[in-house]
């Protein structure tokens, strides 16, 4: 992993990753709810994420983390409170192209199509912006994350930690200013989960984006020291 790390440029922030305070926050929530319809009803506490600072989103299952990722992700309109993600106010489902160029997820399960080799997939990201796509940077990201002797590898004879390589490569190519990563060491050995989270710390660093990561697994906390939590309790009367 050390080599991995050697490779990637990093960019120079502020201690801590966070943007200078002219910069508009990565989030900030309040008084955010949603209400299932005939379901449950979700209130979630307030927060103000710094551009370049980092989140880790905690709760038991049922207590929103799903929900309250999808509504920062612009998936899905919150139904009372405001919510702004890096500078814009997000009232229902936005377009494409701004999550494309704002918000990179990794979900838990990858969601890497079968039908495209690595390129394809990597090349999913100039596409869903509406431009052409860069072949060129796609070189450059697979070289720097050691993927340069899979390109023509479908996900099927990826292992694991590729797999995760590859989705983190989507997010260099997007350059969001937000990365929301769901459980993303939960199918991880302990190695695995390690080169996983520092990989993804070195991605946000040079990017400048804030980080949120959604988890219950207790060998994130460590890894990430200086970021906020945000404890979901979710259900509300």
């Amino acid at each position: 992993m050390s080599a991995l790390r050697a490779e990637l440029p990093v960019a120079q922030a502020p201690q801590g990753g966070a943007a200078p305070e002219s910069a508009p926050p990565a989030i900030e929530a309040v008084g955010l709810g949603f209400d299932y319809p005939q379901g449950p009803r979700l209130h979630f506490a307030d927060i103000r994420l710094p551009q370049g600072a980092h989140l880790l989103l905690r709760g038991p299952s049922g207590s929103g983390k799903s929900t309250w990722l999808a509504l920062v992700g612009g998936l899905c309109g919150p139904t009372r409170g405001r919510l702004h993600v890096a500078g814009r106010a997000l009232q229902g489902r936005v377009p494409d192209s701004w999550r494309a160029q704002t918000v990179a997820v990794l979900p838990q399960r990858l969601h890497l199509s079968d039908a495209l080799d690595v390129r394809g997939n990597l090349g999913l990201v100039d596409r869903a912006a509406g431009r052409g796509v860069d072949h060129a940077a796609i070189d450059r990201v697979l070289d720097r994350l050691a993927l340069a002797d899979l390109g023509g590898r479908y996900p099927s004879q990826l292992s694991g930690g590729q797999a995760q390589r590859v989705a983190l490569g989507r997010a260099l190519l997007a350059r969001p200013r937000l990365i929301l990563a769901d459980e993303p060491t939960a199918s991880l050995d302990d190695e695995l989960a390690a080169e996983a989270l520092q990989l993804l710390r070195d991605t946000a660093q040079e990017l400048g984006a804030s980080v949120v990561i959604a988890t219950h697994d207790p060998r994130v906390a460590p890894a990430w020291p200086d970021a906020q939590t945000l404890q979901l309790q979710g259900l509300c009367a």
